[in-house]
């Protein structure tokens, strides 16, 4: 028998664009997510909401955080009107004014940061490199989350810090994935293991278009992969 379409399933809202290939990466893991929970003729009541990462980027390089929230805010806005029932973003760099998204929101947001860090606790990892943007990385928002979570965190020097967000800004933000890159990410793990780490969370969502178990160091951690798990959690009703 045909299952219902859409039986006991909410509506999701993404806040896409930020940036665009992960906005597919997310729409791909929530449909596959649905269909192992709730079988392959099922699909979710989906609505994309897309901005900007350079205009996020930015509002982070400005410090415009009050300009990132109404940006934010705004487009959860439209998601809710759109019939949106629960919501979220994908991109973790926008995480930085999450706390305030989820205060003013018409609707529940399910937080990357907070999937990834009982992620990373269940993996059983002690200490994590953690790779972003240049906000991820040098911002608490994330970095704090995981030590109140009980993890040691580590993060690249100040000039590889540059570099990856350059990398990020230049070329991932864009899908062109380079050798060059892939190479030099790859060494900036195997130092961070060297120095203890023993988990890589690719805390930009652009991130496992150039890393992943097969070529890293060190264990990955993919967000989009665990915070979509926990959106399907979220949007298909026990059972179903």
């Amino acid at each position: 028998m045909r299952r219902k379409e859409n039986d006991g399933m909410q509506k999701l809202g993404l806040v896409g664009g930020t940036g665009p290939e992960s906005t597919v990466f997310y729409y791909k893991a929530v449909i596959d997510g649905v269909q192992r929970v709730a079988g392959p003729q099922s699909l979710p009541m989906l609505t994309i909401e897309s901005l900007s990462v350079f205009d996020v980027l930015d509002y982070c390089a400005r410090r415009d955080f009050d300009g990132l929230t109404g940006y934010l805010t705004a487009a959860i806005d439209r998601l809710a009107r759109a019939g949106a029932q629960v919501a979220s973003l994908t991109a973790l760099t926008p995480h930085i004014v999450f706390d305030r998204l989820r205060a003013s929101s018409p609707i529940p947001l399910i937080s990357a940061v907070e999937a990834t860090c009982a992620a990373a606790v269940a993996d059983g990892g002690r200490t994590v490199a953690l790779l972003g943007t240049e906000y991820t990385m040098t911002e608490d928002f994330f970095s704090g989350a995981l030590r109140d979570a009980g993890l040691q965190v580590m993060v690249p020097d100040a000039g590889e810090i540059t570099w990856i967000q350059q990398r990020i800004v230049d070329e991932l933000e864009h899908g062109i994935v380079t050798d060059d890159t892939r190479a030099g990410l790859i060494a900036i793990v195997g130092r961070l293991r060297g120095a203890g780490a023993d988990r890589v969370i690719l805390g930009c969502t652009e991130l496992p278009l150039v890393l992943d178990d097969v070529v890293s160091p060190l264990p990955c951690l993919d967000p989009v992969q665990i915070h979509a798990r926990a959106l399907v959690a979220a949007i298909v009703a026990p059972g179903d």
